[in-house]
């Protein structure tokens, strides 16, 4: 007899994902949610039509577990970036920092379409897209939040 997986026995590794259709990327989106990163770590490779940040993402998978909230740093990829746009944010200001709320995808036609991160304080990135594939990756080992709280957003 076999019993169902549960959370708790999925181990402490780190997050390694890719997302390939609207529902992937809603995990992927839930998992970036409060992530901080700094104007800097924004990478946009044209030619090989890839973007990628580094971010400090909030572990809302162990929010509630060991000695207090945690973060890790992880790589966030975009592939078969055709086009990436900005609002809200000041680019040639080097200490900005910037805070993810969400992921979303708007499909367009024969696969393509539009990712748009949606950051706090009314910025936004937004990325055209040939074909939906987003990495997520943790790429350091979780640290303690320097905050000591985890993010909280009004009702």
């Amino acid at each position: 007899m076999t019993e169902d997986a549960r959370f708790e026995d999925g181990g402490d590794g780190p997050v390694a994902l890719r997302a390939l259709d609207a529902d992937d990327l809603r995990v992927i989106s839930a998992l970036v949610q409060d992530a901080v990163f700094p104007v800097a770590e924004i990478s946009w490779d044209r030619a090989r039509r890839r973007l990628a940040l580094l971010i400090n993402r909030f572990r809302w998978e162990e929010a509630g577990g060991r000695g207090g909230p945690e973060r890790v740093q992880s790589v966030l990829v975009i592939e078969d970036a055709m086009l990436v746009a900005s609002q809200g944010i000041d680019r040639a200001d080097s200490d900005l920092v910037l805070s993810i709320l969400a992921l979303d995808w708007t499909a367009a036609e024969d696969g393509m379409g539009r990712i748009t991160l949606v950051l706090a304080g009314d910025g936004a990135i937004a990325v055209d897209v040939e074909a939906l594939e987003v990495t997520l990756r943790d790429v350091t080992r979780p640290y303690v939040a320097p905050s000591g709280k985890a993010p909280r957003h009004p009702d």
